[in-house]
């Protein structure tokens, strides 16, 4: 009986095992079920094992998702398991780049080697965090061969994108091509960095750099200086099924002793139809600004005045037309987000991101295809000639001596 008795046992003990060994297997399958449904069309890695979402943009920068803890370790990356590919590949050679402001984690799990550059998601960095990162991470690479970096977001797409789009163009790349070999490397559907005004910045980065003559090209970038306009007004052309959008305009705000810029609301306002009887109908329309001159050129032109007809007013001002003036001119330096709201609390249509630096003409343009996140909600508020523009003041606007017939004439 006692023999008997012990054979059961072990039945029970091997049935146990059996049922043990099944859940965690069902485990395992489901959770990798989640996290591949969660990184959708991001290219994943299987090492040592583990089935991760990351990707080597290069032989030495690699973008990946956020390395979690707990319950988001259920589809997201789990931590231990990053840090165990880090420590089994790149053994005391790696830093990661924490690109998030919402999470964070303990810098110990990564030996200290981790770096901050947290900017909100789906939005883009001042100007001078781009500067920053680039040069880090540069710096980092220069310092022996052996070395790679690690950046992450939390989805490991945009802002990771953008900001190794940003470093690639660093290295010499040219902005469009940096956006390709992003896309190519980290997606499976070719769409790396999908917010417009995020690769509006790494266009604005590719403007910025060149590079020191010599055998070995050190990047050089030099910031531009601040310029500050005046937001005048604001038109949204060709909308169809709305009579109002509200309207919020807020900076990226630097904060001493920190590298996150929150943004502030400068100005909030709504867009309301504009009758016929606005504008008048069998006159012509024009824009002036004040320029200074082209660089490049030999000798020293003083600023001047253009004058420019607006030759497109006969078939865009038939369209239904939202607008919004100032009666005080909105003063504008820097990193700049504009917010389009279909209702004065919620309800976001879209938004648009820009520096005041890059402003190369007074009346700035955007199409439908050039603004962030427009939904269907954004969509069907969109006639198929839709165009936002934002009239500026002159950057010099003390100096311009205003027209006599000012009736006809739009202050660039």
């Amino acid at each position: 009986m006692g023999l008997k008795l012990t054979k059961n046992e072990a039945k029970s003990t091997e049935s146990l095992d059996l049922k043990y060994i099944q859940s965690q297997l069902v485990n395992c399958l489901w959770r990798n079920y989640i996290r591949n449904l969660v990184s959708k069309k991001r290219r994943r890695m299987l090492v040592a094992g583990y089935d991760l979402d990351m990707t080597y943009i290069t032989d030495r920068i690699l973008a990946m998702s956020f390395p979690a803890e707990r319950m988001r370790a259920m589809y997201r990356n789990p931590l231990w398991q990053v840090k165990s590919v880090l420590e089994m590949r790149h053994p005391g050679h790696y830093k990661v780049y924490n690109l998030c402001i919402e999470e964070s984690y303990d810098a110990s799990h990564f030996n200290g080697c981790v770096e901050r550059y947290p900017f909100d998601d789906n939005q883009v960095p001042p100007i001078l965090m781009i500067k920053e990162f680039c040069e880090d991470v540069h710096s980092w690479l220069s310092s022996d061969p052996k070395n790679i970096a690690v950046v992450h977001c939390m989805a490991g797409k945009g802002r990771t994108g953008l900001m190794v789009s940003c470093y690639l163009v660093y290295t010499g790349m040219s902005a469009e091509k940096a956006l390709q070999v992003y896309a190519e490397r980290r997606t499976t559907n070719n769409e790396g960095v999908s917010i417009a005004s995020q690769r509006r910045y790494v266009g604005y980065w590719e403007k910025l750099r060149s590079f020191h003559e010599g055998v070995n090209l050190t990047p050089l970038v030099k910031l531009p200086k601040p310029i500050r306009r005046e937001l005048q007004h604001i038109r949204l052309y060709d909308t169809v099924n709305v009579d109002q959008i509200f309207v919020v305009v807020s900076e990226l705000q630097k904060i001493p002793g920190q590298r996150y810029c929150p943004s502030v609301s400068v100005s909030k306002g709504c867009c309301r139809r504009i009758g016929k009887d606005y504008e008048r109908s069998n006159e012509p329309r024009y824009y002036y600004s004040f320029v200074e001159s082209e660089e490049g050129k030999k000798g020293v032109e003083e600023p001047r005045l253009v004058v420019q007809m607006d030759t497109e007013r006969s078939i865009i001002y038939q369209k239904t037309c939202l607008g919004y003036h100032y009666e005080k001119p909105v003063q504008l330096t820097g990193d700049v987000r504009i917010i389009f709201y279909e209702r004065l609390i919620g309800g976001r249509l879209f938004y648009v991101c820009f520096n005041t630096a890059f402003i190369t003409s007074s009346l700035l343009q955007f199409t439908i295809g050039d603004l962030d996140k427009v939904g269907k909600k954004g969509q069907s508020i969109c006639g198929p000639s839709f165009c936002l523009e934002l009239f500026f003041g002159p950057s010099n606007a003390n100096c311009v001596a205003r027209p006599l017939n000012d009736n006809l004439l739009v202050h660039e």
